[in-house]
């Protein structure tokens, strides 16, 4: 931390970075310092909201390199203890429509919109002050959005491991822990017959993601493995819905 300057300046610094298209610039330098002075406590609390907001507000940018590191930064916030409720209404609006997936570029470096929404998507879904079912539905809209790419990054595994997060809240019932499987399931009833397009092999990786963290349970940071809540009854869903992909191994 240099001594000489204020924090007020080097959190602007830092934001200008974010938006960096120098790969090295905004993950290296931008996050990289954000994240680790936000798990240290050195920015304070104004500053701390002035951050989530512009985050939030990057959401909407016309650069993708700018889109997708701004959950990165209020997953960071949230974790280290900063949550405001303002925050999940652009998260959710930018996450379920996004159709630039690529995981990275030769000249931008890392993108990973779906990994980095889905870091964001598990934080809050296991958050006391959100609504899990809201961000098991965020999940389902994900999975079911049409597209022609193909996940090659590990983005079903980030999605599914937030997903199993989310499946820990203290206070989700098994109505809601099932329900969010069935916009799936509608989904992948009305597809073409054929080969299953990418985006019905992306959700279905997922499922099978979640399918393992029912029976191992779920960690997060160095915390000890969570068991999901109604393990059986998501697991017993998510089977049935698989089965009627691919009947002969399900």
């Amino acid at each position: 931390m240099p001594a000489d300057t204020e924090m007020t300046t080097l959190v602007g610094e830092l934001e200008a970075l974010l938006a960096s298209p120098d790969p090295v610039k905004r993950d290296e330098w931008g996050y990289g310092f954000v994240a680790t002075w936000l798990g240290r406590g050195l920015v304070p609390p104004e500053l701390r909201l002035q951050l989530g907001d512009e985050m939030a507000r990057r959401l909407e940018s016309d650069d993708i390199w700018v889109r997708c590191f701004a959950p990165l930064v209020l997953d960071a916030l949230v974790t280290y203890g900063t949550f405001e409720a303002r925050w999940l209404e652009p998260f959710a609006r930018w996450y379920a429509s996004e159709t630039d997936l690529r995981g990275s570029d030769p000249e931008l470096g890392w993108l990973h919109a779906v990994a980095h929404g889905a870091d964001l998507l598990g934080t809050l879904g296991h958050h006391l002050d959100v609504r899990p079912s809201d961000m098991l539905e965020l999940a389902a809209r994900r999975l079911t959005l049409p597209t022609d790419f193909l996940w090659g990054d590990g983005e079903d595994e980030r999605l599914g491991h937030a997903i199993a997060l989310t499946l820990t809240h203290p206070r989700l019932t098994e109505t809601d822990a099932v329900g969010w499987i069935d916009a799936v399931a509608t989904s992948w009833a009305s597809r073409e017959p054929g080969p299953p397009p990418a985006w019905v092999s992306n959700a279905a990786r997922t499922l099978r993601m979640v399918v393992v963290l029912t029976w191992t349970g779920v960690r997060s940071d160095n915390l000890p493995t969570t068991p999901l809540r109604h393990a059986a009854a998501v697991r017993a869903r998510l089977v049935s819905t698989l089965h009627t992909l691919t009947p002969h191994l399900w």
